[in-house]
């Protein structure tokens, strides 16, 4: 029986541990995407492979299992949204995202990933905004809230996006302006890669909205999670504290190096040798060397919670389950 390094936990009880844990460091940009990937050697122990660039969307999911020999399901975790605000889905009258999901785009939802260009288009069935920045002033948040009919920047957070435990606030994923672009990373997310997986008849399930990730990992051939990389800098001890560059420079991401070799340890998580070199190199001078480091740390934090170093961590809240969703393994 494959058991876990720390206990056998939910994840692990269906005795159907994942063959290949992956996590991608998602971008609007598609050279900014990088996925980094795990195989299952038996045991319960991984060796993590190095990371590369995600390619064309259309191969992504069909090419996860690539290097694995064992039989298992695929869990893969995405750093960008899963699920929609409660107080927004309340306004529009959806009950249920993982349903939701597969009619965006069409009928009554068609217009919802075109981002609105001006606040008047701005409304329930048309909730990203803006599609650019305009000239100072012209744009502003007050625009998106009152779109939406909320109170307050607070409604448009789930309660996963909100800081606390020693992390910071997500972005708003329908505010589409700022360097991390969430909002249009998921857009790219759903749109180009989850909706024609959900309608092409992959076995693909969402954690948590289909269920527990026990449940999921026993009875599914895929299932997708959402990450939240500042959050699993906290659960790995990782930090860059306040120098100018943080994580873009090679200098700073080499002296996580330390800390990242002994997480792997701590998790009996093999890695290949470029990994390892990579690791404490700082994945090399190019600012851009931050995709494959946090591709890398997500994956870290997905095996954390898959040998039950750490709960996947979804609320009882039953709201919360099936609207907002969850970031994998957040308290």
């Amino acid at each position: 029986m494959g058991r876990c390094r720390f206990h056998l936990n939910r994840q692990c009880a269906s005795n159907r541990l994942p063959a290949v844990v992956g996590h991608a460091d998602w971008s609007v940009d598609p050279g900014k995407r990088w996925v980094a990937r795990a195989v299952h050697e038996g045991g319960g122990r991984y060796r993590a492979l190095m990371p590369g660039p995600a390619g064309p969307l259309s191969g992504l999911l069909d090419g996860l299992r690539q290097g694995a020999d064992r039989p298992g399901p695929v869990l893969f975790g995405f750093d960008f949204p899963l699920g929609l605000p409660c107080s927004y889905a309340r306004r529009a009258g959806i009950d249920d995202f993982r349903r939701l999901l597969p009619t965006l785009g069409r009928g009554a939802w068609r217009s919802f990933f075109s981002v609105a260009e001006r606040p008047e288009q701005v409304g329930l069935a048309r909730p990203f905004y803006p599609a650019k920045a305009g000239t100072r002033g012209t744009v502003a948040r007050r625009h998106l809230i009152d779109g939406l009919g909320l109170g307050s920047y607070d409604d448009l957070l789930r309660r996963c996006d909100k800081a606390g435990g020693g992390r910071p606030a997500a972005c708003a994923m329908f505010w589409t302006l700022g360097p991390q672009q969430v909002g249009k990373a998921a857009i790219v997310g759903w749109r180009n890669l989850l909706i024609p997986a959900l309608r092409g008849g992959h076995d693909l399930a969402l954690w948590p909205f289909d269920g527990d990730l026990g449940e999921l990992l026993a009875s599914r051939d895929m299932v997708v999670a959402e990450t939240y990389p500042a959050e699993i800098y906290g659960h790995l001890g990782l930090g860059f504290g306040t120098g100018a560059g943080g994580k873009r420079v090679q200098s700073a991401r080499a002296a996580q190096a330390p800390r990242l070799l002994q997480q792997a340890r701590r998790l009996g998580l093999g890695l290949d040798r470029r990994l390892r070199d990579a690791i404490a190199d700082g994945f090399g001078p190019a600012p851009d060397g931050e995709d494959p480091f946090d591709a890398t740390v997500g994956l870290l934090g997905m095996v954390n919670v898959v040998v039950g170093g750490r709960p996947a961590g979804a609320p009882g809240d039953a709201e919360v389950r099936r609207i907002e969703g969850w970031s994998l393994g957040q308290k």
